[in-house]
């Protein structure tokens, strides 16, 4: 080992002794590594490998820091049941929750004190002000933050950051000012703090993406194709080709196409009459400088038995087949009703004595006991019941952990057995990322200075468990992965969506029903903070918009916990996973025993 990578060794021996004597969890596992996870027990760091100068080792002990003071004084309880709701108002309360962790831990350490101040204003060091020319450059995140901040570690102002704070100073001055000493009288009692702060936020007004104004009045951010809607009456049909070429050459930033480009032509044509050129108007509108991605080299779509040896999957499909048996009974009673219902409406029926059609055997002994009868013929009835396939997306975020991933694997794995022997074709999809705290796309980041509003920034893993033309048999040791814990992370659900579209889509199948699991809103820690708060949630409901306006695909979706009714047009919430199979069991029922099914245009 040479010089360099001994120090480096030490210098991770120190942060881990640091850790344990801080948080006083001493029989903690400290693990080194870019996949963070979050076990009971451990405490995953980032790699030290590519430290290279003293910021950046600076920055390091004062992540290690405030996980360790997060550890020591964050009671997740407490912090649940006081916990807003909203994507932004729940990144409010989490910020000030690390602060008031950090605050406790700098009154008493100032080491500690000097790493958390120090990682905090070199933040600011490469943020160039002529890049904050409006209030959209700055997240209300990033302004709120800095507020309390300033305050509660007197942080020192510069012209970047009094440029930050200027465009909701009047708001925080008004809403928080006269607070502030109430807030830090109880720093050392988290219950009253975060009760406190959680109400502070709520009274800030500002639009969440959960606020009722915004659903009722149906604001032109939700419709993709609302902004061009008067260039497109005033334009001549030359200009409107034009524009949809230029959209269809979109920059390498933003997201692929939607769908192959001509999946959905031939199905927008019989739309659109008479004006072809809509069709990619309307498709490229939907991405044209509303969604941006840093970079996608490190996105991954991998099948599930790439991801681990054979030997843990074998493992994680033992434990997976213990629990099934819990749930067996109940899951299996409603499958087999809806086996019931989609063998009987497969069933073949004939109609018998016809002119002309295929001869019916049966009765050819009349013919021979007397010539004089005629030939009998028959034909078979047509069937309502069309050849379909059906897709399971399941959220493998890290909030999934435990029993809602488990049920959520057990009742596809009965759901997949049931509908094959039914002859529906199943695919089950899993959507995650690669890494916590965006992995090597913020790395990637980090090293081009940072650019404001970088778009979605974390690496994505989106898994096939098992893809529609293979059998269940050999797709099942798969499913037990899901129930591996480093496995689930955060989870972008608009891109999961239209990659689970995309597939779908190009299925030959004539019914395509796409049926998410998901237990919140979509949340991505790196994205949502250089990105405004919704900004992935907004992207979920375009995306969801422009699918159920646009194509054949019917989409139901289950909340764990969650109302996801305000994303999705066919959408049910259940309040604990145990309910979980009895709901996609009879919404996929009462879908296959509908006489006409209502295409959506």
């Amino acid at each position: 080992m040479d010089e360099k990578e001994l120090l480096k060794e030490k210098f991770k021996a120190a942060v881990s002794s640091a850790v344990k004597v801080i948080s006083e969890k001493f029989d903690i596992e400290i693990k080194f590594s870019n996949n963070i996870n979050s076990k009971k027990d451990s405490l995953t760091l980032p790699e030290v490998a590519s430290l290279k100068k003293l910021e950046d080792f600076t920055n390091f002990r004062a992540f290690a820091d405030s996980e360790a003071l997060k550890l020591k004084y964050t009671n997740s309880k407490i912090f649940s049941e006081n916990e807003p709701k909203g994507t932004i108002a729940k990144a409010l309360y989490s910020i000030a929750e690390k602060i008031r962790y950090e605050k406790i831990g700098s009154e008493k350490l100032k080491g500690v004190k000097n790493n958390i101040i120090q990682c905090y204003e070199n933040k600011f060091k490469g943020r160039k002000i002529d890049e904050i020319k409006t209030e959209a450059d700055v997240p209300i995140a990033e302004a709120f933050e800095l507020y309390l901040r300033s305050y509660f570690f007197n942080i020192k102002q510069n012209t970047t950051t009094k440029k930050v704070l200027s465009y909701w100073k009047d708001l925080f001055d008004k809403k928080l000012k006269k607070n502030l000493n109430e807030l830090n009288g109880c720093v050392e009692n988290q219950a009253e703090f975060n009760h406190i702060i959680a109400e502070l936020i709520d009274n800030l007004e500002f639009k969440d993406s959960d606020s009722k104004e915004k659903e009722e009045n149906g604001t032109t951010e939700d419709n993709p194709l609302s902004e061009n809607t008067n260039n497109e009456n005033n334009s001549t049909d030359e200009e409107q080709n034009q524009q949809a070429d230029d959209d269809l050459s979109v920059a390498d930033n933003d997201i692929d196409s939607l769908i192959e480009n001509d999946s959905l032509d031939q199905n927008e044509t019989d739309e659109v009459k008479g004006n072809p050129s809509a069709i990619k108007i309307r498709q490229k509108n939907f991405l044209k400088k509303k969604y941006k991605i840093f970079t996608n080299e490190y996105d991954e779509i991998t099948e599930a038995k790439d991801l681990e040896n054979e030997n843990e999957i074998t493992r994680l499909r033992k434990n997976l087949d213990q629990q099934l048996t819990n749930l067996q009974n109940i899951v299996t009673k409603l499958a087999n009703k809806l086996q019931r219902q989609l063998l009987a409406k497969q069933n073949r029926s004939w109609e018998f004595d016809l002119e002309e059609g295929m001869l019916d055997s049966s009765k050819l002994s009349r013919v021979i006991i007397n010539p004089l009868h005629s030939l009998s013929y028959k034909n078979e009835k047509e069937t309502e019941f069309k050849d379909t396939v059906v897709t399971l997306l399941i959220d493998n975020s890290g909030s999934m952990r435990g029993r809602p991933i488990s049920v959520a694997a057990i009742c596809a794995d009965i759901l997949s057995r049931t509908l094959e022997r039914c002859s529906v074709k199943v695919e089950i999809l899993g959507f995650t990322t690669k890494n916590w705290k965006g992995g090597r796309s913020r790395e990637k980041w980090n090293l081009n200075n940072k650019p404001a509003n970088p778009g979605r920034l974390n690496d994505l893993r989106h898994i096939i468990y098992k893809s529609a033309d293979e059998p269940w048999r050999r797709s099942k040791k798969n499913l037990g992965l899901m129930l591996k814990e480093d496995l689930l992370k955060e989870n972008i659900d608009g891109e999961a969506l239209l990659w689970a579209f995309k597939r779908i889509t190009k299925r030959k199948e004539e019914r395509k029903i796409l049926m998410i699991i998901s237990d919140g809103a979509p949340v991505d820690d790196s994205t949502l903070s250089v990105n405004s708060g919704d900004y992935l949630e907004k992207h979920l409901k375009q995306t969801v918009k422009w699918i159920e306006d646009n194509s054949n695909v019917e989409i139901l979706a289950v909340g764990i916990g969650h109302d996801v009714t305000r994303y999705y047009k066919k959408a049910i919430k259940i309040a604990d996973a145990q309910e979980l199979g009895d709901v996609m069991i009879n919404q996929l029922t009462k879908l296959f025993s509908e006489k006409t099914r209502v295409t959506v245009h």
